[in-house]
Parts: structure tokens; C-alpha cells; sequence
């Protein structure tokens, strides 16, 4: 499971997630991406059964790019606990996602195998996703 090594501070606040990806949301490695259209947390759960997801669709062929990493310490209160008493134990890690951020990106397969993988990933995610080509427009689906 993916999660930082070491943190600067233990716990941090949630945030807000308006506006949509400044950084990451162009494919650089691979030919076909998984793209967010819409805003969520992603943990790392979900991340490492998307990543297992493509690579059983890829049968050992091509390879995968990771493009998020769970750096965001999720906390959680016990239940029936009275209000006070300060901020929950941390149960986990999330990835901030963006509007536009690419998740996943993949080369060495076929356009048709390599569509399936991404599609299996995408059943993965709370978030809507869409697919990309390298070369096409950005407005375009495949």
C-alpha cells in the first residue's frame, strides 16, 4: 500500500479542492491515460486495486505509469465518542484529485486492450474519469 515514508506534521486539515489541476494533467510517459473530470479524494486502497486492476488486463505486456501518490493523512473520530477531546487517530491515506489531474498512464498494448485496462481501473474510483490518447485533442475521449 502507498504511503509516505515520513511527515512533517502528523496530521493536517482537509482543504479545499476548487479549481482544476495546475500541474499533471498532460500525459508525458505513457500512450493512453486515465484522466479525473471531477474533484475527489482517492485513497490508497482504491489506488493499489486500480493498479492491480491493469496490470491483470495487461497480462505482463506494457507498462504503468502511477501519476498520484496518498500523501494526505485521513483521520477518523471512534464511534459514540462525545464532541472535544481533539482531532482523531489517522486511518489512511489520500490523494487530492483535481479536475484534469491524470491518474494513470499506460503504453505497450493496443488501442483496444489498452481502453479496457484504463475502463476496468475507472470502476475503482468515487470520481468520474475519462480516457485519453497521446496525440489527440484534449477534449476528446476515446
Amino acid at each position: 500500500m502507498l504511503m509516505p515514508k515520513r511527515v512533517k506534521w502528523r496530521k493536517v486539515m482537509r482543504g479545499r479542492m476548487t479549481g482544476k489541476a495546475l500541474r499533471g494533467a498532460e500525459i508525458t510517459s505513457g500512450e493512453y491515460a486515465l484522466q479525473a473530470i471531477e474533484p475527489g479524494w482517492i485513497t490508497a486502497r482504491q489506488i493499489e486495486a486500480a493498479r492491480r486492476a491493469i496490470v491483470h488486463r495487461m497480462k505482463r505486456h506494457g507498462k504503468v505509469w502511477i501519476r498520484i501518490f496518498p500523501d494526505k493523512p485521513y483521520t477518523h473520530r471512534p464511534p459514540e465518542t462525545r464532541m472535544g477531546k481533539g482531532k482523531g487517530n489517522v486511518e489512511y491515506y489520500v490523494a487530492v484529485v483535481k479536475p484534469g489531474r491524470i491518474m494513470f498512464e499506460i503504453s505497450g498494448l493496443d488501442h483496444e486492450e489498452s481502453v479496457e485496462a484504463l475502463k476496468q481501473a475507472s470502476y475503482k474510483f468515487p470520481i468520474k474519469t475519462k480516457i485519453l490518447v497521446r496525440g489527440q485533442e484534449a477534449g476528446e475521449s476515446a
